[in-house]
């Protein structure tokens, strides 16, 4: 806003989980808009074709395809938003988070932009030590609430397998208290030690490794064994065509 920009806000978050999440969320972004008279578009609560979209993924680990489907399906709202309403440029906050892979976010942006001439997402590296800083001292001016997991089912679920493995109370919706730590942002330098590389890194390194759960590593070995057999047979080719039976 200093710089001249003209900002809207556009909230479109159908994976947030559950409802009650979704709407904190929710309204802790008009809090902001309203404080800054920023625009605020407040997209439908679209979670079942959300669940539609991830079916058969429920399992992959965090930032895995899962993510990336969620990324493509959030991005393609956004940027038809966009291009439909005159802007020339549109990002997302989720590239400002290091439990988010900074590639895989600004993948999802700019092939929804190319879909549109004289669209494009905006590529920054908003992950540097001094921009997380920077973000927690925004979040804790404005003591926003604090979410304790990405957002979608499946993100709560490891989250709570994750911090059950390392004696941490589970995540909690709403309220006065939280899981971990405080449940609004107050301590800049606390809350962004939270997000760490070595934490986060820790974190993605047990995801892959289904946080040694033996019922999640069998669900993803019975769904593998189910698309193997699906797809069994099948061949694509992209020297021969006719060698294709997709």
């Amino acid at each position: 806003l200093e710089k001249g920009l003209d900002v809207t806000i556009f909230f479109y978050n159908p994976n947030i989980h559950p409802r009650k999440e979704y709407e904190i969320r929710k309204e802790e972004n008009k809090r902001y808009a309203l404080k800054h008279g920023v625009p605020f578009v407040d997209c439908d609560y679209d979670a079942d074709t959300w669940y539609k979209r991830m079916n058969g993924m429920e399992f992959e680990p965090e930032r895995g395809i899962r993510c990336t489907a969620c990324f493509d399906m959030r991005m393609e709202v956004t940027a038809k938003y966009a291009f439909e309403n005159g802007f020339s440029c549109f990002t997302t906050t989720n590239a400002t988070s290091r439990w988010k892979d900074l590639d895989q976010v600004n993948t999802s942006g700019i092939i929804a932009a190319q879909k549109y001439e004289g669209l494009d997402f905006w590529v920054y590296n908003w992950q540097t030590d001094e921009m997380t800083l920077r973000k927690y001292q925004i979040s804790a001016n404005n003591k926003f609430y604090k979410q304790e997991y990405c957002g979608c089912a499946y993100s709560l679920r490891d989250s709570n397998i994750w911090r059950k493995n390392n004696g941490i109370p589970p995540v909690m919706i709403g309220g006065d208290s939280a899981g971990l730590g405080t449940r609004y942002f107050e301590n800049p330098e606390a809350d962004a030690a939270e997000e760490s590389q070595e934490v986060v890194d820790q974190f993605f390194k047990d995801a892959l490794n289904h946080f040694d759960n033996d019922n999640l590593k069998d669900k993803v070995e019975s769904r593998r064994e189910k698309l193997k057999q699906q797809y069994e047979g099948r061949k694509k080719n992209i020297n021969n065509v006719s060698l294709n039976n997709w």
